[in-house]
C-alpha cells in the first residue's frame, strides 16, 4: 500500500496497483476475475454491486480478501427477517451517565459493507440500506451524518431460493450500478480448490493477503477516470442501445436514464483500466450486460419461453448498429 508516501500515486501507478488487485486476491478465491473486475469498477464509479450465486462460491470471502487487498475497513450484516433499519444506520442511545441521547453507529458506517443475502429482509430494512446507499449519509433525529470515503455497498443474493424472501424492487435494484453473477467454477478451478484445502487453507485467515493498493489508488483512479474522452457517436451509440430495451417486445420495463448514465460511467472505468483515454464502443459492449442486465424486465410470456436478460440485451447488442 502507498498511504506513506508524501506524494499521490500517478495515473499509471494507480492503475496497475489496482490490476494488481486480481493477482493478490487470487491467493484466497480461485476465478471469479471478472467478479474482481466489477467490483474495482464499482468503487472507482462509487456505485454499488449486487452478487448473485448460489452458495458456496465464495462470494463472502471475495469481499473479504478484497477490503484486506486495498486495507478498507470492512464490516458484514447477515439479514434476517427480523433485522430493523436501526440495526444498519445506527440509532440514538440513552446515556445514564450523562442524562443524553448519544448516537452509536451501524455497521453502514465502513468503507465495504456486505449485505449478506439482502433479499431475506423486510422492505422498511431494504429501503433504510438503499437510503444511505444514495445519499451517502444517514439522517438521525434531523441530523446527517455522513458515510466514509470510500463506501461501496456489495449485497448478495441467492437465485435459486425464493421461500421467506422479499423481492428488491425494480427501482430499489436501479439504485445498484453493477449486477454480478457469481458463476460455479468450472473443473479445473474446483480441482485447485480442493488441492488448496487439502494443503490446509484456511478461508477465515487472510494474514498473507497485503494490501496492495488502497483510498490513495482509489483517488487517483477515479479523477484519471474522469477525464477518459467519450466522442458523441459513442454517446448516441449509448442511448441507442438503451432506446432499443425500451421498445424490445420482450421486455416490460427498459432501462432508464439512470441506466444510461450508469453505462457511461462503467464503460469510461473499464476503458481506463484497459490502459486507454477514450472509450470505444466494445467499452461499452464489455460493461453492457453486467450493467444492464438487473435494470430490464422481461414479459411473463417471454420468461415463459426461456428468455433472460442477458439473452435479450445479447440480442439488443447484436441490432444496434455500431458506430464507426
Amino acid at each position: 500500500m502507498t498511504d506513506s508516501r508524501d506524494t499521490p500515486p500517478d495515473e499509471a501507478a494507480a492503475r496497475n496497483a489496482l490490476l494488481a488487485l486480481r493477482t493478490e486476491i487470487g491467493k484466497s478465491v480461485v476465478g471469479q476475475d471478472a467478479v474482481v473486475s466489477g467490483l474495482v469498477i464499482a468503487l472507482l464509479c462509487r456505485g454499488h454491486v449486487l452478487l448473485e450465486g448460489v452458495p458456496g462460491v465464495a462470494k463472502t470471502l471475495l469481499v473479504r480478501t478484497l477490503s484486506a487487498a486495498l486495507a478498507l475497513d470492512f464490516k458484514r450484516v447477515q439479514f434476517t427477517p427480523d433485522l430493523m433499519p436501526g440495526d444498519i444506520t445506527g440509532s440514538l442511545v440513552y446515556d445514564a451517565r450523562t442524562a443524553e441521547f448519544e448516537f452509536r453507529s451501524g455497521p453502514v458506517f465502513t468503507n465495504l459493507l456486505l449485505a449478506d443475502e439482502i433479499n431475506r429482509t423486510p422492505p422498511k430494512t431494504q429501503a433504510a440500506l438503499l437510503e444511505a446507499m444514495e445519499e451517502r449519509q444517514v439522517s438521525v433525529e434531523g441530523e446527517a451524518r455522513p458515510l466514509p470515503d470510500p463506501f461501496i455497498v456489495a449485497a448478495t443474493q441467492n437465485p435459486i431460493e425464493y421461500e421467506g424472501t422479499y423481492q428488491l424492487p425494480e427501482a430499489q435494484l436501479d439504485r445498484f450500478l453493477l449486477k454480478l453473477n457469481v458463476p460455479l467454477p468450472p473443473r479445473d478451478q474446483e480441482i485447485a480448490i480442493l488441492s488448496r484445502h487439502a494443503h490446509g487453507f484456511d478461508p477465515r485467515d487472510l494474514s498473507a493477503i497485503r494490501p496492495v493498493a488502497g483510498p490513495a489508488e482509489l483517488a487517483a483512479g477515479r479523477d484519471a477516470v474522469s477525464r477518459v474522452l467519450v466522442a458523441d457517436e459513442v454517446l448516441g451509440y449509448i442511448v441507442d442501445l438503451v432506446g432499443a430495451t425500451r421498445h424490445s417486445p420482450s421486455l416490460q420495463l427498459g432501462v432508464s436514464p439512470r441506466g444510461a448514465t450508469a453505462l457511461l460511467s462503467t464503460a469510461r472505468s473499464w476503458a481506463w483500466l484497459s490502459g486507454r483515454n477514450y472509450v470505444t464502443p466494445d467499452d461499452v459492449k464489455a460493461m453492457a450486460r453486467p450493467t444492464l442486465r438487473h435494470r430490464i424486465a422481461l414479459r411473463p410470456e417471454a420468461e415463459l419461453e426461456g428468455a433472460t436478460p442477458d439473452g435479450i440485451l445479447d440480442g439488443v447488442l447484436a441490432a444496434v448498429p455500431v458506430p464507426r
